[in-house]
């Protein structure tokens, strides 16, 4: 036998953990200029569902006046969450605040979910859900899509058992930007799992299941600055819940994951009403705009209508993969998909004026008419 000293020890990680796929963060700014060979100000980035305005004055204004970075912030984001009531119509005890809407996707997987149980998805969705509930150890049941990117209620409903958890749901969907009708949020919260709506692009579409919440405790809805307010970069989100739930994430949750700073910035973006109807009908009106072009242009065409900050386009001439490389040659950056019922697509941002004209020019350059 070696000798201790000599012995090559492995830590015991858990068995469920090793291969898993972990989750494919966006390339920062600076990174994507460097991939380009330009200065950060030529980057054109249509990648990440941003708000390409930047942040409200107020907001900028709030950050610039913080002067507390040298104690610990509220861990109730009291403050916050009584703004968010005013807000959103639900009282502040169902409001539960966190580090982007990414960290209620976890405290659900860790309220919920043990090895053995699972959780249905509906893709092409949002990879956190599947990343989430692979590390709680529980079963993926992926129930894709209808071919108009609507979720399949009762294929949902076929698909679960006694020892499915959640019923995971974005909406709008992402990549696609469907909506899912309120009516049928309601059939599947009749089935029993919690069901989580991530409403993350809301303000863009102004459809919401939170009317729901006071006749059903097993609804999750889940916001986040990260869009309509360009804190993304400052990581604050918000779920709304019954009390019951929210008492249960405040037990469970890591205190101080919210910073002073963006809940002050957060604060002073729900303070600025002119600035946010402003900045979201500028964006969707910009929308409409960008997708009229991008299928006069022959080279892509719009999969659906969408209801968020973005477009998902099916190429149409030549193909995706290579298009999202010739436009990266270009300092353009979109997202490129390959999965499932989005073969061949990309999903483009919603950018400034600007950015959707150079955008337009740079892919008449790759596929010439």
């Amino acid at each position: 036998m070696d000798e201790p000293s000599k012995r090559r020890l492995e830590p015991p990680v858990r068995p469920e953990l090793r291969g898993l796929r972990g989750y494919v963060p966006i390339v920062p700014f600076a990174r994507l200029a460097e991939l380009a060979g330009v200065p950060v100000e030529r980057v054109v980035k249509l990648d990440g569902n941003e708000n390409p305005y930047g942040c409200s004055p107020r907001a900028k204004a709030a950050l610039e006046r913080y002067d507390q970075a040298h104690i610990y912030p509220d861990p109730d984001c009291a403050r916050l969450r009584a703004a968010l009531a005013a807000y959103a119509g639900v009282p502040a005890g169902q409001i539960v605040v966190s580090a982007g809407s990414d960290e209620l996707i976890e405290l659900a997987t860790r309220a919920f979910l043990s090895p053995g149980d699972s959780a249905v998805i509906c893709e092409p969705t949002f990879g956190m859900y599947r990343f989430q509930t692979e590390i709680a150890g529980a079963a993926i049941r992926n129930v894709p899509r209808a071919d108009d990117y609507r979720a399949d209620v009762a294929a949902i409903g076929r698909a679960i058992d006694a020892r499915t958890k959640i019923i995971w749901l974005d909406s709008p969907n992402n990549p696609s930007g469907v909506a899912t009708a309120v009516e049928d949020v309601l059939t599947l919260l009749g089935l029993g799992p919690l069901v989580v709506v991530d409403e993350a692009y809301f303000e863009f579409s102004g459809r919401t299941a939170a009317a729901l919440l006071g006749e059903h405790e097993n609804l999750l809805v889940l916001r986040t600055f990260s869009k309509w307010a360009g804190l993304a970069g400052l990581r604050v989100g918000y779920g709304l819940m019954s009390v019951q739930l929210a008492s249960l994430f405040m037990q469970i949750k890591v205190p101080y994951t919210v910073n002073g700073a963006a809940q002050d910035a957060a604060l002073a973006s729900l303070e600025d009403a002119a600035y946010r109807q402003r900045v979201v009908g500028t964006i969707v009106a910009e929308r409409e705009r960008l997708a009229v072009l991008l299928e006069q242009t022959g080279i892509v065409g719009v999969v659906r209508p969408s209801s968020a900050n973005f477009l998902l386009c099916r190429v149409l001439k030549g193909r995706a993969k290579e298009i999202h490389a010739a436009l990266q040659h270009q300092a353009i950056f979109v997202r490129y998909f390959n999965a499932p019922s989005v073969e061949n697509c990309l999903r483009i941002s919603v950018g400034k004026p600007e950015h959707t004209d150079a955008l337009i020019a740079a892919l008449k350059k790759v596929v010439p008419e």
